[in-house]
């Protein structure tokens, strides 16, 4: 079985731990400390991606496809709703 990470990955990865130890990683937007191990190897990824390593793909998040979904479904609704007529409350009755 082949490998998930190519050796490019995980020496970008061990780069951007030992920044990390050191206090010298900045996050990329912010540039604020990196203080969290998960958020180090993030980067260390993120850099290996960029240039060209052997990466997993990212996986994609469940939040953003389920709010894509709801806001389709509540505009077909409402439009449905619209078109359909009340009923009286006589007709229930009977």
């Amino acid at each position: 079985m082949a490998a998930k990470y190519g050796k490019k990955s995980r020496k970008k990865v061990k780069k951007a731990m030992h920044e990390m130890k050191r206090g010298k990683l900045r996050s990329g937007r912010s540039g604020k400390k990196v203080k969290s191990r998960k958020q180090a190897i993030a980067i260390g990824l993120s850099e290996a991606r960029r240039s060209g390593g052997k990466v997993p793909k990212k996986k994609s998040s469940k939040k953003s496809r389920k709010s894509t979904s709801t806001r389709k479904s509540s505009s077909r609704k409402s439009s449905t709703r619209k078109s359909t007529k009340k009923r009286s409350s006589k007709s229930k009755k009977a």
